[in-house]
Protein backbone atom coordinates (compact mmCIF):
# COMPACT_ATOMS: atom_id res chain seq x y z
CA UNK A 1 0.00 0.00 0.00
CA UNK A 2 2.93 1.97 0.89
CA UNK A 3 4.27 1.31 -2.72
CA UNK A 4 0.95 2.59 -4.43
CA UNK A 5 1.04 5.88 -2.50
CA UNK A 6 3.97 6.66 -2.78
CA UNK A 7 3.48 5.79 -6.73
CA UNK A 8 0.69 7.81 -6.96
CA UNK A 9 2.18 11.41 -5.69
CA UNK A 10 4.96 10.70 -7.91
CA UNK A 11 2.72 10.57 -11.06
CA UNK A 12 0.66 13.99 -9.06
CA UNK A 13 3.90 15.45 -9.75
CA UNK A 14 4.24 14.63 -12.98
CA UNK A 15 1.16 15.60 -14.37
CA UNK A 16 1.31 18.98 -12.55
CA UNK A 17 4.82 19.70 -14.52
CA UNK A 18 2.62 18.55 -17.75
CA UNK A 19 0.35 21.02 -17.87
CA UNK A 20 -0.34 24.59 -17.29
CA UNK A 21 -1.13 26.88 -14.55
CA UNK A 22 -3.90 29.78 -14.95
CA UNK A 23 -1.37 32.26 -14.74
CA UNK A 24 0.62 30.85 -17.19
CA UNK A 25 -2.32 30.98 -19.54
CA UNK A 26 -3.71 34.15 -18.99
CA UNK A 27 0.48 35.38 -19.81
CA UNK A 28 0.46 34.00 -22.67
CA UNK A 29 -3.17 34.94 -23.60
CA UNK A 30 -1.90 38.76 -22.95
CA UNK A 31 0.91 38.18 -24.95
CA UNK A 32 -1.10 37.06 -27.74
CA UNK A 33 -3.58 39.79 -27.74
CA UNK A 34 -0.54 42.46 -27.31
CA UNK A 35 1.29 41.08 -30.70
CA UNK A 36 -2.41 41.02 -32.74
CA UNK A 37 -2.98 44.57 -31.34
CA UNK A 38 0.69 45.91 -32.63
CA UNK A 39 -0.32 44.03 -35.68
CA UNK A 40 -3.11 45.56 -36.35
CA UNK A 41 -1.83 49.31 -35.71
CA UNK A 42 1.38 48.49 -38.14
CA UNK A 43 -1.06 46.96 -40.72
CA UNK A 44 -3.36 50.21 -40.88
CA UNK A 45 -0.68 52.71 -41.45
CA UNK A 46 0.31 49.99 -44.61
CA UNK A 47 -2.88 50.44 -46.00
CA UNK A 48 -3.32 54.82 -45.41
CA UNK A 49 0.34 54.48 -47.10
CA UNK A 50 -1.02 52.08 -49.99
CA UNK A 51 -4.16 54.39 -50.15
CA UNK A 52 -1.82 57.63 -50.42
CA UNK A 53 0.63 55.77 -53.68
CA UNK A 54 -3.00 54.83 -55.13
CA UNK A 55 -3.70 58.63 -54.99
CA UNK A 56 -0.74 59.80 -56.28
CA UNK A 57 -0.47 57.39 -59.57
CA UNK A 58 -4.21 58.30 -59.82
CA UNK A 59 -3.16 61.97 -60.00
CA UNK A 60 -0.26 61.00 -62.43
CA UNK A 61 -2.53 59.37 -64.63
CA UNK A 62 -5.07 62.50 -64.22
CA UNK A 63 -2.02 65.10 -65.21
CA UNK A 64 -1.32 63.07 -68.16
CA UNK A 65 -4.39 62.92 -69.61
CA UNK A 66 -5.40 66.78 -69.24
CA UNK A 67 -1.84 67.31 -70.70
CA UNK A 68 -2.85 65.02 -73.97
CA UNK A 69 -6.66 67.35 -73.53
CA UNK A 70 -4.28 70.20 -73.81
CA UNK A 71 -2.23 68.99 -76.53
CA UNK A 72 -5.25 68.37 -78.53
CA UNK A 73 -7.67 71.13 -77.72
CA UNK A 74 -5.31 73.97 -76.81
CA UNK A 75 -6.91 74.45 -73.69
CA UNK A 76 -7.63 72.64 -70.38
CA UNK A 77 -10.79 72.53 -69.12
CA UNK A 78 -12.69 74.68 -67.24
CA UNK A 79 -13.24 74.33 -63.37
CA UNK A 80 -17.25 74.00 -64.79
CA UNK A 81 -16.21 71.78 -67.18
CA UNK A 82 -14.09 69.20 -64.83
CA UNK A 83 -12.44 65.73 -65.71
CA UNK A 84 -15.75 65.32 -66.97
CA UNK A 85 -13.96 66.91 -69.80
CA UNK A 86 -11.98 64.01 -70.12
CA UNK A 87 -14.56 61.55 -70.93
CA UNK A 88 -17.45 63.81 -72.77
CA UNK A 89 -17.50 66.72 -75.10
CA UNK A 90 -17.40 69.67 -72.97
CA UNK A 91 -20.33 71.96 -73.36
CA UNK A 92 -20.53 75.78 -72.63
CA UNK A 93 -17.60 78.18 -72.43
CA UNK A 94 -13.85 77.35 -73.65
CA UNK A 95 -15.19 74.02 -75.69
CA UNK A 96 -12.44 72.67 -77.71
CA UNK A 97 -12.89 72.72 -82.03
CA UNK A 98 -10.84 69.55 -81.64
CA UNK A 99 -12.04 67.27 -79.12
CA UNK A 100 -11.70 63.20 -78.79
CA UNK A 101 -12.21 61.67 -75.31
CA UNK A 102 -8.57 60.79 -73.55
CA UNK A 103 -10.03 58.57 -70.76
CA UNK A 104 -13.11 55.57 -70.72
CA UNK A 105 -14.16 56.43 -67.59
CA UNK A 106 -12.86 58.57 -64.57
CA UNK A 107 -11.85 57.24 -61.23
CA UNK A 108 -12.62 57.63 -57.44
CA UNK A 109 -10.13 57.96 -55.07
CA UNK A 110 -8.88 55.46 -52.77
CA UNK A 111 -11.89 56.58 -50.32
CA UNK A 112 -14.65 56.14 -52.70
CA UNK A 113 -14.38 60.19 -54.24
CA UNK A 114 -14.07 62.05 -57.27
CA UNK A 115 -11.49 63.81 -57.57
CA UNK A 116 -11.13 67.66 -57.24
CA UNK A 117 -10.34 69.76 -60.67
CA UNK A 118 -9.78 73.60 -60.44
CA UNK A 119 -8.81 75.70 -63.61
CA UNK A 120 -6.85 78.07 -62.52
CA UNK A 121 -5.37 76.46 -59.49
CA UNK A 122 -4.95 77.67 -56.25
CA UNK A 123 -1.51 76.07 -55.34
CA UNK A 124 -0.61 76.39 -59.37
CA UNK A 125 -1.81 79.58 -60.32
CA UNK A 126 -0.95 79.11 -63.82
CA UNK A 127 -1.94 75.34 -64.39
CA UNK A 128 -4.46 74.10 -62.12
CA UNK A 129 -5.12 71.97 -59.40
CA UNK A 130 -6.25 68.18 -58.77
CA UNK A 131 -6.19 66.45 -55.60
CA UNK A 132 -8.08 63.66 -53.46
CA UNK A 133 -9.75 65.93 -50.24
CA UNK A 134 -7.99 62.51 -48.54
CA UNK A 135 -9.03 60.48 -45.91
CA UNK A 136 -11.14 63.24 -44.28
CA UNK A 137 -13.11 63.61 -47.24
CA UNK A 138 -13.07 67.56 -46.50
CA UNK A 139 -10.70 69.84 -49.97
CA UNK A 140 -8.70 71.95 -48.84
CA UNK A 141 -7.49 70.50 -45.75
CA UNK A 142 -4.07 69.54 -44.99
CA UNK A 143 -4.71 66.00 -45.23
CA UNK A 144 -4.87 66.59 -49.33
CA UNK A 145 -2.92 64.90 -51.74
CA UNK A 146 -2.38 66.64 -54.73
CA UNK A 147 -0.53 67.49 -58.01
CA UNK A 148 1.35 69.71 -55.54
CA UNK A 149 2.83 66.75 -53.77
CA UNK A 150 4.18 64.88 -56.65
Amino acid sequence: MKHTLHKSRRQMKHAARRGFTLVEMMLVLGIIALLVGAGAVMFTDVMGTGKKGRAKADISTYTSALRSYEAQSLILPTTEQGLNALVERPSGRGTPQSWSPVLKKLMLDPWGHPYNYRRPGSKDKGGFDLFSSGPDEQPDTADDIGNWDL
